[in-house]
């Protein structure tokens, strides 16, 4: 049985909070938070996790195997690197840290002390992110021309980080799974602050990769709808995930081909015509579990030695410096 603590039960922590609860493998014997209400949440619904103010508390207990980190993001850096000088296995929330250099640190004293570091990127643990990796990896869309993103919302604005650090971590981490983490060759970025000074609520980024192949992220906190959709375009199909829809996946015969002529006309200098060929729609069906729930389970069995760790430091290294390249 892995004993598991959990720093932070904000917005986000009741969710981590719930899942290591229902969790055969390990048992939550702290939950830390300075907020009194929150500790009071902890102690009425999960009556056997005992809720602490103090982190040190669970620094010292050489019982706790593992830490949970959901504090906002200003505080991961330093509940990493003390939570693995204590010995202790991490799994730090998205981003892991604010700068690359940060994460650099993490990772090494990780490896140095033989520690899993994880990050929190819950949509690489998505059933429907899964089978579109498949997809694009069995060549059925061809090369990748493009991928665009959209995640928007009419709130919750945040006051420590900006739409684009609080939103995108998510887009740019499906996309380098999906490209298999290539280096950027540049990131281009135009973003407003409407509501507070310097935190922007909309961001528009554009990067580019090698091979001439290019993705949009779109992230707000102030828009009319509820958006959560990435297209892809291959050379032989596309490919439109939603996960604000029933069917999450929906794969589309659709491309303009380029036809060389047979024969060469001196009037014309037109030397090839456009074919618009517009096929089968398919929606295949996704066994789909809550992805946070399978994330907890990848996370213990990486802490218990049974798997490599699919979001580990150096995926999340790749994320933050993309993140970084953008803001400067």
């Amino acid at each position: 049985m892995i004993q598991i603590a959990q720093l932070g039960c904000g917005y986000w922590g009741p969710n981590l909070l719930r899942n290591l609860d229902a969790n055969g493998d390990c048992n939550v014997k702290y939950v830390c938070d300075m907020n009194k209400s929150r500790r009071d949440y902890v102690a009425t619904n999960f009556p056997g996790t005992t809720p602490v103010a103090d982190p040190e508390t669970v620094y010292a207990d050489p019982e706790v195997d593992a830490i949970v980190i959901a504090t906002p993001v200003a505080f991961h850096y330093e509940h990493a690197i003390r939570a693995l000088e204590a010995g202790k296995h991490i799994l730090v929330e998205k981003p892991m840290a604010r700068t690359a250099q940060e994460v650099e640190a993490i990772n090494g004293l990780a490896r140095e002390k033989g520690l899993v570091a994880m990050a929190g990127h819950t949509f690489l643990y998505n059933a429907a992110v899964l089978y579109l990796k498949e997809l694009i990896d069995s060549g059925q869309l061809g090369n990748i021309l493009y991928i665009s993103s959209q995640r928007l919302n009419l709130g919750r604005i945040r006051q420590d980080v900006d739409a684009w650090w609080n939103l995108a971590p998510h887009d740019i981490s499906i996309i380098q799974y999906l490209l298999d983490d290539p280096e950027p060759e540049s990131v281009t970025r135009v973003g407003m602050d409407f509501k507070q000074p310097g935190i922007d609520d909309v961001a528009f980024v554009s990067i580019t990769y090698p091979g001439n192949v290019m993705a949009n992220i779109h992230v707000s906190w102030l828009d009319p709808e509820k958006v959560r959709k990435m297209t892809v375009v291959g050379s032989r199909k596309m490919a439109v995930y939603d996960d604000m829809s029933p069917n999450k996946i929906t794969i589309l015969d659709k491309g303009i081909d380029r036809i060389e002529n047979g024969e060469m006309d001196f009037d014309d200098t037109n030397f090839f015509s456009f074919n618009h060929r517009s096929g089968d729609i398919l929606m295949p069906k996704i066994d789909f579990q809550e992805p946070l729930k399978t994330e907890i389970g990848h996370f213990l069995d990486c802490v218990a030695g049974r798997t490599a760790c699919h979001t580990d430091g150096e995926h999340a290294l790749r994320v933050v410096k993309i993140l970084e390249m953008a803001s400067e």
